[in-house]
């Protein structure tokens, strides 16, 4: 029974597990979205967060702070330059595990986890204004106030084209 065990193991003993939480975490840095089983995905998220929390401030000591959880100087340079000032103002949730379905070999449970501020379909989205249905007059009035005012503008510039046309 695993009664108030906080992480899980993984099915690996400490080493394999902590070597392969620090890959994962240094290829989600980097990539900024991986797909893995959601076990790994939800085990990663709490790996991985309070990493992105310790990288807000930029000092020597949390730079060394995180290596050691990293061991990635590539990952850990991109940490600090990229990923922690888009995400300096929120005050947590930094990933986001999505379900994917199943794996076709073993059945397994996928799941896509990725950075939050790294996603561009959604941050794409997001900024658009909801376009209003209203279908009424408004339209045809604004059209017929825009029209007599295009004939108005278009009617010095004839008489302009006659004049230097004389």
């Amino acid at each position: 029974m695993r009664h108030n065990k906080a992480i899980n193991h993984l099915g690996r003993k400490s080493g394999h597990r902590k070597a392969l939480m620090a890959n994962m975490a240094c290829s989600l840095i980097l990539h900024k979205r991986i797909e893995t089983t959601v076990a790994k995905a939800k085990a990663l998220q709490s790996y991985v967060e309070p990493l992105i929390t310790k990288s807000k401030e930029d000092t020597t000591a949390s730079r060394r702070c995180v290596f050691s959880y990293l061991k990635s100087k590539e990952a850990v340079s991109e940490l600090f330059r990229e990923v922690a000032p888009k995400i300096a103002t929120r005050p947590g949730g930094y990933t986001r595990v999505l379900k994917t379905g199943f794996r076709l070999g073993d059945g397994a449970d996928m799941a896509l986890i990725e950075l939050v501020d790294f996603n561009e379909a959604a941050l794409a989205s997001k900024p658009e204004a909801k376009k209003s249905t209203r279908r009424s007059r408004a339209k045809k009035a604004e059209a017929a106030v825009e029209a007599p005012a295009a004939e108005a503008v278009e009617a010095p510039a004839a008489e302009a084209a006659e004049a230097q046309a004389e």
